[in-house]
């Protein structure tokens, strides 16, 4: 089981097969609407959970700004036909790649998946 906060453009239909999948998750589109990406990062990391997300800002987030997303971000950048399609593939690679997800960024393409340690930021004093 994961924890996984989705984004709010994760489609419904994929946040059903996520939780029928036995997986623990909190959508972005349940509670409060509108919220900053920075803030949907912090949430995650709070509450140890991986982001899924169709948005390529999360890597603008954590590569460029330093934003801390140790819990996991995975990044669907895939073409599908419809919201179903869109589920069943973000289904599968949570299955396939559930194990390392945790501490990585993870794009998943329409043709490969990459999955790179993410980096350690010193925050100390």
């Amino acid at each position: 089981m994961l924890r996984i906060l989705a984004n709010e453009n994760v489609p419904g239909p994929a946040i059903e097969a996520m939780r029928a999948a036995g997986h623990d998750v909190v959508w972005v589109l349940e509670g409060p609407r509108g919220l900053d990406d920075p803030v949907v990062l912090k949430q995650a990391q709070a509450e140890g959970r991986i982001v899924v997300t169709f948005d390529k800002d999360f890597g603008e987030l954590v590569y460029r700004r330093g934003a801390d997303a140790s819990a996991g971000v995975v990044l669907f950048r895939i073409t599908t036909r419809s919201p179903t399609e869109a589920a069943d593939r973000i289904l599968r690679e949570l299955t396939t790649h559930g194990d390392e997800l945790a501490g990585h960024f993870t794009v998943v393409g329409d043709k490969r998946v990459r999955v790179v340690k993410l980096p350690r930021f010193d925050r100390g004093a």
